[in-house]
């Protein structure tokens, strides 16, 4: 034992500082590496478009007209965001968990519900993991632009401009 410790004296190495290497070698084997660190990011930000969360005292509406914007800039649809935001006010009020008396309509868009399940099929890809419920602001206002894109404007998809 006495050798060892002249040893390690010759190598400046007293017992404290071997056990001072040794615990940062130890935390430093259990720290994330750099690729298990981005998965970990990647696993607290939600996959697909639009991955927005609502901003503190930000109104549901005022939230709502953010995901339209951002559905619309990656879905240009004709009238851009003001018109999509105009004819979701018309139809829900901007709010996401609007549903029609008798619950026939739901969500900012006021899809009808038996033509929900199919359109959000069409409409997103599963790797994006959204919530297939209507009245997800999120994916309600996704699959609305996706849909007014593909069937040529708002009118073919089943919304009159209007006033809008």
């Amino acid at each position: 034992m006495r050798e060892v410790q002249t040893y390690m004296d010759k190598l400046g190495r007293t017992p404290r500082r071997v056990a001072a290497i040794a615990g940062l070698a130890v935390a430093l084997s259990l720290a994330p590496s750099p690729s298990s660190a981005s998965n970990l990011h990647h696993a607290t930000t939600p996959p697909g478009p639009c991955p927005l969360t609502r901003i503190a005292k930000e109104t549901m509406q005022g939230f709502s007209r953010r995901l339209i914007t951002c559905a619309t800039a990656n879905w240009p649809v004709p009238g851009g965001a003001k018109r999509a935001i105009c004819i979701a006010r018309r139809e829900s009020g901007l709010i996401p968990t609007a549903t029609s008396p008798g619950g026939r309509y739901l969500g900012l868009f006021q899809h009808a519900k038996a033509y929900w399940p199919s359109r959000f099929k069409r409409f997103v890809p599963a790797a994006w993991h959204l919530s297939t419920s209507a009245l997800s602001g999120r994916s309600n206002a996704i699959v609305t632009m996706r849909m007014v894109r593909a069937l040529g404007g708002w009118k073919a998809s089943g919304w009159p401009v209007g006033s809008c």
